[in-house]
């Protein structure tokens, strides 16, 4: 699986990892309009046993699969921001 990633303008050490480069169109608005503007960072090839600095690659798989997005907040976050209702029907 290929994920895009782009970190956010707004807020600082967070990124969105995209299934499709710039299908912006799949984060729900209120998340777009927290996010503000994004810049791309990186493609690359994910698989469950490759090794991320910040997040478990098979968790972001799944999530690019079922929502076609990942987030990853800095690390000093103490909740799951995907837990969040953003307004989607999933």
């Amino acid at each position: 699986m290929h994920a895009y990633v782009y970190k956010s303008l707004k807020r600082a050490d967070t990124y969105v990892y995209l299934a499709a480069r710039d299908d912006f169109a799949r984060l729900p608005e209120p998340l777009r309009t927290r996010l503000g503007g994004l810049a791309f960072v990186l493609d690359l090839a994910l698989s469950p046993d490759r090794k991320l600095a910040r997040e478990d690659a098979a968790t972001v798989m799944e999530n690019l699969a079922s929502r076609g997005f990942h987030l990853q907040f800095p690390p000093s976050a103490a909740a799951d921001p995907m837990a969040e209702d953003w307004g989607t029907d999933a």
